[in-house]
């Protein structure tokens, strides 16, 4: 007869197949899922941060890899300013304004001669002679003379004044019958001022007289 102590101890075949499967299933689970962990960390590459890392982690990172600023150039108004000599203007050839040089016009007639004295701006006394014709012997200041403007030149004619008919200047302005007077070759005087209306005058209109010789005339009211 068998004893039951050895009964209760001696375990069923089917029972002690099954814990060793159990225990080792479990550790082959534990395995593989270490191993999946390591590859796919070695996969993503040892830049890539884990994903188990924190935020302040990868930061960092971007910072550090931030290119460093550069100094900014100086703005325009920080630059001090040079200082530049100015430069000297070049002489001028030209004479001064205002001057102007005495034209050679001996032997021209003294008509045009004196209007080339009055476009220079130059004013002119004609000395008439006692010879022949209506030529300039001479001019005094002399040609190539330097003069200001307004300056008399006297105008030496070689024959005497020849005639010429007084205007009729009634009703003139004042101003006007004077540069009317000069231009037929006589002088003006004033009776009574310049201002006004040409009430008379002396010689009367269409008379024969000589360059040069004056005509009196009464402006602004009856004499």
């Amino acid at each position: 007869m068998s004893d039951g102590h050895t009964l209760l101890d001696t375990p069923a075949p089917g029972r002690r197949g099954r814990a060793p499967l159990l225990i080792g299933g479990g550790l082959a689970f534990v395995l593989l899922a270490t191993v999946g962990a390591t590859a796919g960390w070695v996969l993503a590459g040892p830049d890539e941060p884990s994903p188990t890392d924190p935020p302040a982690a990868a930061a960092s990172t971007a910072l550090t890899s931030a290119p460093a600023p550069t100094s900014a150039a100086p703005s325009p108004a920080t630059v001090a300013p040079t200082t530049a000599r100015p430069t000297p203007p070049a002489p001028s050839s030209k004479p001064p304004t205002g001057y102007v040089t005495v034209p050679d016009l001996v032997g021209d007639g003294f008509e045009g001669v004196r209007s080339d004295l009055r476009d220079r701006k130059l004013g002119w006394r004609l000395i008439f002679g006692t010879g022949l014709g209506e030529k300039v012997e001479r001019l005094d200041p002399a040609p190539g003379t330097r003069v200001s403007h307004g300056t008399t030149v006297k105008v030496y004619v070689a024959g005497p004044a020849p005639e010429a008919e007084v205007p009729d200047l009634d009703d003139y302005d004042c101003a006007d019958a004077a540069a009317t007077i000069v231009e037929r070759g006589f002088y003006p005087r004033y009776r009574t001022g310049r201002v006004g209306k040409v009430r008379s005058q002396d010689p009367e209109p269409d008379v024969t007289r000589h360059w040069n010789d004056e005509v009196a005339i009464s402006c602004g009211g009856e004499e």
